[in-house]
């Protein structure tokens, strides 16, 4: 089918097009670039001439014919506009359709650069609201989306969509590599490599892990590093993480350290990933005596998120990958926290939101210095509970699920933390703590490696209501003791 790229004004779509209808062997095609040919003049005149309502009479009519006539590898960009029409919504269910995001401001920023004028663009506040009132839509109408995540190190493609490691995604994913001179190895656990294996002659190699939190351990690091050698790899080459968080975090780590650094894809195919751990750089690996204790901010090249291998997802793994969806909401507020709160069934849309949640907080904070510390609401516990019981009896979100509960408590919310507990039940996951002294735990969780300083305390963060979190606060040891002996 054709690639039809949607989005708002200032999104990139011409430019992205270009770029794409390359690799494809075709040339771009450009829906506003046709209607200027047909006025004669610009679109901004055409406003002019005509008003906004004979513009988009003439708009419906050049999109629709020219989605019918496109060939199969023809790559499309639509005006910012193009599907208010009714008629082009339902010419686009013939092709495949890209949503290509930005952020308001950076689309404020990018029209008001290039000069160009435009109709829709003359005040902020107006150009902001018009982007809130079209999201949804473009959303309906999208089969894929495109988000463009920034940072201090640079920016990368986050691709989400049905069917994306079944329909191409392997080649969208090294896209933004020179895929002419660099090859891949993918790392991936024996358990995902044998539901999703890379198709072949999509990477150079496939270098299997053990499964499991246990193994994600500088031995394991060491096997993959000696994999990359014994196979050849270079510096122009780049790593393919398929996995889950221990996968990311694992083979991201290599990547950051393998020959002072190479790029590495992200492929998250669990919940946990999919939602949080494949976006932001964070990686690493765990020491017997605490979580993630070694490790490196390595921003990936690119992650293709398909919430279609999320059906191979034994249920527990779902549920314990639930738990992040659960802390990305309180930390968000709105509408994600209004579908969460009233349990409703995770979909592309929910891990959207996350990855939107995240991705807006990485960019304004990489280095965990502000900002960014939000993220690892429910985690300081949770990691210490994680480290306790030697990485095996709880999974993950299971542990940060705990922690959740004692950040609650610790922040004075009891309906809140009862809201939250009750959250928990329902998705079948641990409230009260087994198999762990809780001493022990109080006893990791002041070796937190937010902690700075000898002498200082590990700062918590804290909530006071869904959408207001608060960083770098300071909690008693007894009002701590207090918050753990609560999960007992």
């Amino acid at each position: 089918m054709a690639l039809v790229l949607i989005g708002f004004m200032g999104a990139g779509k011409s430019t992205l097009a270009g770029r794409l209808a390359k690799r494809r062997g075709r040339a771009p095609i450009d829906g506003d670039a046709l209607l200027v040919e047909r006025f004669g003049h610009s679109v901004a005149r055409e406003f002019e001439l005509h008003g906004e309502q004979a513009f988009r009479a003439a708009e419906e009519e050049v999109v629709c014919g020219l989605l019918e006539g496109v060939e199969a590898r023809d790559v499309i960009a639509l005006g910012g506009g193009s599907v208010l029409s009714a008629r082009v919504r339902a010419a686009l269910a013939g092709h495949t359709t890209a949503l290509i995001e930005v952020a308001p401001e950076v689309a404020w920023e990018r029209v008001r650069r290039d000069g160009a004028e435009r109709p829709l663009a003359r005040d902020r506040d107006a150009f902001e609201a018009l982007h809130a009132q079209r999201r949804g839509m473009y959303e309906e109408v999208a089969d894929a989306h495109l988000l463009w995540a920034e940072s201090a190190s640079g920016a990368y493609p986050v691709f989400v969509g049905a069917g994306l490691l079944s329909g191409g995604g392997w080649s969208d994913a090294l896209w933004p590599l020179n895929r002419a001179t660099s090859r891949g190895w993918c790392v991936s656990d024996k358990t995902v490599a044998a539901l999703h294996p890379p198709p072949p002659g999509a990477v150079q190699a496939l270098v299997k892990i053990p499964p499991g939190e246990r193994h994600k351990t500088l031995a394991t690091a060491e096997r993959v590093w000696q994999a990359l050698v014994d196979g050849g790899m270079t510096r122009a080459d780049h790593v393919v993480a398929l996995g889950g968080g221990v996968v990311g975090d694992l083979a991201g780590f290599c990547a950051a350290t393998y020959q002072r650094g190479v790029p590495v894809v992200q492929v998250p195919t669990t919940l946990v990933a999919q939602v949080d751990s494949a976006y932001g750089g964070k990686t690493g690996v765990d020491l017997p005596q605490a979580k993630n204790y070694v490790g490196a901010y390595h921003q990936p090249a690119g992650v293709v998120v398909d919430p279609d291998v999320l059906a191979t997802l034994p249920d527990a793994e779902f549920q314990a990958g639930w738990v992040e969806v659960l802390k990305t909401a309180l930390i968000a507020g709105g509408e994600l926290w209004e579908r969460v709160a009233a349990d409703e069934l995770v979909d592309a849309r929910t891990i959207l939101a996350c990855a939107r949640t995240k991705l807006a907080v990485v960019a304004a904070d990489e280095r965990d210095s502000g900002e960014r510390q939000k993220l690892n609401l429910g985690h300081t516990v949770g990691h210490a509970i994680e480290t306790a019981t030697a990485y095996s009896r709880y999974r993950h979100g299971e542990a940060v699920g705990l922690g959740l509960l004692a950040a609650l408590r610790l922040s004075g919310q009891p309906a809140l933390r009862e809201q939250v507990r009750e959250l928990l039940v329902a998705h079948g996951l641990p409230v009260t703590l087994q198999g762990a002294d809780p001493e022990l735990v109080l006893q990791l969780t002041a070796r937190d490696k937010k902690r700075l300083g000898t002498d200082a305390s590990v700062p918590f963060v804290l909530v006071d209501a869904p959408g207001e979190v608060r960083i770098g606060c300071h909690v008693g040891h007894d009002e701590l003791r207090a918050a753990v002996a609560e999960l007992v």
